[in-house]
């Protein structure tokens, strides 16, 4: 239907007679002369009528979003247009076919929109014509491309793994599917591959890959979809060396490929517990300073009441050094930064100003020789503000952490251009869950302790590490993985430290419990989230910028109305009945 794309006319191909298809971006009607912005998804070109053209009465009651045929011959543009790739040229209408009419769109198709997202997702077919979106939805095609290219490279075998499995305990909520065969019994979705991906470990295949889709019934958030896509990687025979090597050198094909970046390996390296300590959070945004720094040293002596009881409880003064803060935030600026720090459950913000002397809500309990220790130790200078919490040790580090972000978006700190991959590792392998008054995986139970602590698995799980790595990207984590546990006596120990009987076991894990007895090679792997990197080359501040069919914070599709009512013969097809 068409000789050339919307993207593809230049100055060259004045005088040529061609044909092009697309949407009507735009109508104008300027002195008489009709001009139309014809819209593909390679780009925009002009189209002009004049008033004595056979042709102007059709064009004339064109409307945008009409889809045309037009053909005529290429003109160099009078007044030519420097920020269209096609701007040097136009196209003088010889022919003009409507193809399909439009109605007036609810919605401003254009990268620049007026409408909010709640319209953008009921009309999401719309949305889905604004150049942003698109170019979004090209980039994420071409790191699936760089992907393919660089596994299959690598002799890595794509292999699909079911979306119907068996529900397991550890993890996210699962989304159950009823079985109608066998009623009373459901499948689950997958929240990962991670059994299966094993399973083909033991069953010799080495190398697998898979782009695959996956499911967990938590609530939503911008980085966070109900259902989402993984890079999973799996490998046989390795250690974290050889995971580190080979996504390392993934990011530096997709950076280069895709983006025309060159990404320096190998990527940083801390532990857990540095992560912790230096910026509060596990996947640490490490384009900006104000990490932050232990202070309870210096506040030892300090008649304060709050900051004694916090450092007789084992607990710790840690806090921020915003340099030039003093005059950039107000007393109402600080209440603000303190109601952040109580949304993660810390009691409050302490804070004092460097004037010459020291300023805030805890400076009449300074000493001198508290004085001199925090100009030594935080090399103050004047204009310098602190900001301090005194809690626990996880809600010190995790409200600071958020704090910490909050002040490099506020002061501008944060180079956008600029992508900071770091791997955080040496996890512990428990996390103690109050709840339930048990410990229970840090990651999931497959993942290897360190060697030296596999006989510390029941006795002091607290002390045990893991062989388990995220890849991190500008405070976003972008990947987790682990080397997998392949000796059946440890699985067994793993299990009995989380408190999972040998019932529980069989009934969970059985059938990857019985496999285990039949040759396990070492194995290991990772998976990365396919749409929150996307998110993050595009720029974009939510997954469903990069999505072609997201669903809303409220785990609704607003365009289908999904998730609908089904029939009453449907539910008793299923044995199933809804209770009000």
């Amino acid at each position: 239907m068409r000789t050339h794309n919307n993207g593809e006319l230049r100055y060259t191909d004045v005088g040529k007679e061609v044909s092009l298809v697309g949407w009507v971006s735009k109508r104008r009607n300027l002195g008489g002369i009709i001009f139309i912005d014809l819209r593909d998804r390679y780009g925009i070109t002009q189209i002009v009528c004049k008033p004595e053209n056979p042709l102007y009465s059709v064009l004339e009651n064109v409307k945008n979003e009409y889809v045309l045929k037009v053909s005529g011959k290429v003109l160099e543009r009078e007044s030519k247009n420097k920020n269209l790739p096609t701007g040097d040229i136009e196209l003088d209408v010889q022919e003009v076919k409507i193809l399909s009419e439009a109605e007036n769109p609810p919605m401003i198709i254009a990268d620049v929109t007026d409408a909010l997202e709640d319209l953008r997702m009921k009309y999401r077919y719309l949305d889905l014509r604004r150049p942003v979106l698109q170019n979004n939805l090209f980039l994420r095609h071409n790191i699936t491309k760089a992907v393919r290219n660089y596994f299959d490279a690598r002799d890595f075998v794509e292999i699909e793994t079911p979306v119907f499995g068996k529900s397991t305990p550890e993890g996210a909520r699962d989304y159950l599917v009823p079985s109608r065969v066998h009623p009373g019994k459901f499948y689950a979705l997958p929240q990962s591959p991670q059994l299966y991906k094993q399973l083909l470990m033991i069953s010799g295949f080495e190398r697998y890959y898979q782009i695959v889709k996956c499911f967990r019934d938590e609530d939503l958030r911008a980085d966070r979809q109900m259902e989402f896509t993984q890079i999973d990687v799996e490998m046989s025979f390795v250690d974290e060396e050889d995971i580190y090597e080979l996504i390392e050198g993934m990011i530096v094909k997709i950076m280069k490929d895709v983006k025309g970046v060159e990404v320096k390996t190998p990527f940083p390296r801390i532990s857990f517990e540095e992560s912790m300590d230096r910026f509060g959070t596990d996947k640490p945004d490490t384009r900006f300073g104000l990490e932050l720094i232990n202070l309870n040293d210096v506040f030892s002596e300090i008649n304060f009441t709050v900051f004694q009881n916090v450092l007789s409880d084992n607990g710790l003064i840690k806090g921020i050094k915003v340099k030039g803060g003093a005059g950039i935030y107000s007393r109402k600026e600080i209440d603000r930064l303190t109601n952040e720090v109580k949304k993660y459950k810390a009691k409050g913000l302490a804070w004092l100003k460097y004037e010459d002397g020291f300023s805030g809500s805890i400076s009449k309990f300074l000493t001198p020789e508290i004085e001199n220790a925090l100009v030594e130790k935080l090399e103050l200078e004047n204009d310098d503000l602190i900001l301090i919490v005194a809690d626990e040790e996880k809600i010190a580090n995790t409200s600071l952490g958020n704090l910490r972000n909050l002040l490099g978006r506020d002061l501008n700190l944060i180079d956008k251009n600029r992508f900071d991959y770091l791997w955080v590792n040496n996890w512990p392998s428990f996390d103690f869950d109050e709840e339930s008054n048990r410990y229970v995986a840090a990651h999931h139970p497959f993942t290897a302790p360190k060697d030296a602590d596999c006989s510390k698995l029941l006795t002091e799980p607290e002390k045990c590490h893991s062989k388990c790595y995220d890849i991190v990207l500008n405070g976003y984590e972008l990947g987790s993985g682990s080397i997998r546990i392949h000796n059946q006596d440890v699985q067994k120990a793993m299990f009995k430290a989380i408190g999972l009987s040998d019932e529980e076991v069989k009934e969970k894990f059985g059938f990857f419990v019985e496999a285990l007895k039949y040759g396990t090679p070492p194995h290991g792997g990772i998976a990365l989230g396919l749409d929150r990197l996307v998110m993050i080359l595009c720029g974009a501040s939510s997954l469903r910028e990069v999505i072609a069919f997201p669903k809303s914070a409220s785990a609704m599709d607003p365009m289908s109305e999904a998730p609908s009512q089904v029939t009453l013969d449907q539910l008793k097809e299923l044995k199933l009945e809804i209770k009000k």
